[in-house]
């Protein structure tokens, strides 16, 4: 492990508390990996809670920090006792060795990932180096740390792989929406990486015994989303006065899911799920993208009435569609509402509102991300499909 790639950040009070019954899990912490990022955030927030009397126990959070990780999204954790921050690489053997031996904790949920599928077409290197290659690493570090243990703690153990709806491919529109034996056939670097996941996780279940679980969720949105999303993006746009860059004709479909739901279910399959069984998650919230831009605009012309950009539908621009494009992604998510009790609480319209308000709430967590380096992403991405490069802009609103 080299040390020097290594930034631990502790509560004032010092270190994670000891362990003091190693039956209970209230007392043995949670590894979390990528808990900066979008997913990952939300999670660490909703388990440690507001304060430490709504904590659920100790979390240990491992993330690289790249382009979408954030530090700052767990501002506000700094000083709990209750949480361990460590930078470094999930593809880092020694490291999570080290972190499984020094904490033991009793699961490791794994968000860690390189997630666009514009970048995965860009550049496919980093989603095979971390989604695949990375994710194996893990695997045999979890396996080599539960062939040491004792009975107890190989029982209690679990590692819950958080995967996605794209491994199976595209949905025709009368098609019924994916179930968990629905046949893999991912149609984007990003996804056949996250497919390439899934399969190595199975398989060391099945080969090696390692006591680990599947998710697939639909498309997330909420706080704390990186701005290269569709969601975040047309919401800074638009505040912007910027065009509002829809793939081909808007009519791709997704099952959108809040946030927060997708954590709640997340601790039902912790708590509850079978080892070696796949659970998919959704919102049961179909919408196609142009409908789900035109209900951002729609908000942000009742929540900002004094904006001189309204309406802010005025600002949809269509533009070339991505190579690949899955034309509809849908969930079926009884197995998870039949075996765990789970269900989404929010409707895509609640949902929806609630995250408007958080990014208008936020400005300064919108400036902070949307640095140089990610407006040279999008002048990238977008500045061959239809002149919306900085340039473009400044000309088109001269």
């Amino acid at each position: 492990m080299n040390e020097s790639n290594v930034t631990w950040i502790r509560g004032t009070k010092g270190p994670t508390p000891q362990l003091t019954d190693p039956s209970s899990s209230q007392t043995i912490p949670i590894l979390v990996t990528g808990g900066a990022g979008f997913i990952g955030s939300n999670f660490v927030h909703g388990w440690l809670g507001p304060n430490l009397s709504g904590s659920r126990g100790a979390l240990v959070n491992l993330d690289k920090l790249t382009y979408a990780g954030n530090a700052g999204n767990l501002i506000a954790l700094a000083g709990r006792p209750d949480y361990t921050f460590v930078h470094g690489d999930i593809g880092d053997a020694a490291l999570v060795a080290h972190l499984l031996e020094q904490h033991r904790p009793h699961a490791l949920l794994h968000f860690a990932a390189e997630s666009h599928v514009d970048r995965s077409i860009a550049g496919p290197d980093a989603f095979l180096r971390t989604n695949i290659e990375g994710t194996f690493a893990l695997l045999q570090a979890v396996r080599a740390y539960l062939d040491g243990a004792d009975s107890a703690t190989r029982e209690r153990f679990r590692f819950i792989h958080v995967s996605t709806d794209e491994v199976y491919g595209s949905l025709g529109p009368d098609d019924a929406a994916f179930h968990e034996d629905t046949p893999y056939a991912p149609n984007s670097p990003y996804a056949a990486s996250k497919a390439a996941s899934d399969h190595l996780v199975r398989a060391w279940t099945h080969t090696f015994g390692v006591p680990a679980i599947i998710t697939n969720c639909s498309n997330n949105y909420g706080p704390y989303q990186f701005p290269e999303k569709l969601l975040p993006l047309m919401i800074a746009n638009a505040l912007a006065g910027k065009p509002l860059p829809v793939y081909g004709d808007g009519q791709q479909i997704r099952d959108w899911l809040f946030v927060a739901d997708h954590c709640r279910a997340l601790e039902a399959v912790l708590d509850g799920g079978r080892v070696g069984e796949t659970y998919n998650i959704g919102g049961g919230n179909q919408r196609s993208n142009l409908e789900v831009v035109h209900a951002v605009c729609g908000l942000l012309d009742e929540l900002v009435p004094g904006s001189p950009h309204r309406p802010h539908r005025a600002l949809v621009r269509f533009v070339e569609d991505r190579p690949g494009h899955d034309r509809r992604y849908a969930i079926d998510a009884s197995k998870i509402e039949r075996e765990l009790g789970w269900r989404a609480l929010e409707s895509f319209e609640t949902g929806l509102r609630k995250t408007v308000e958080w990014y208008l709430a936020n400005p300064a967590w919108i400036a902070d991300v949307t640095s140089g380096a990610y407006r040279q992403w999008i002048d990238q991405n977008y500045g061959t499909r239809g002149g919306t490069t900085s340039a473009a802009l400044a000309k088109a609103h001269a």
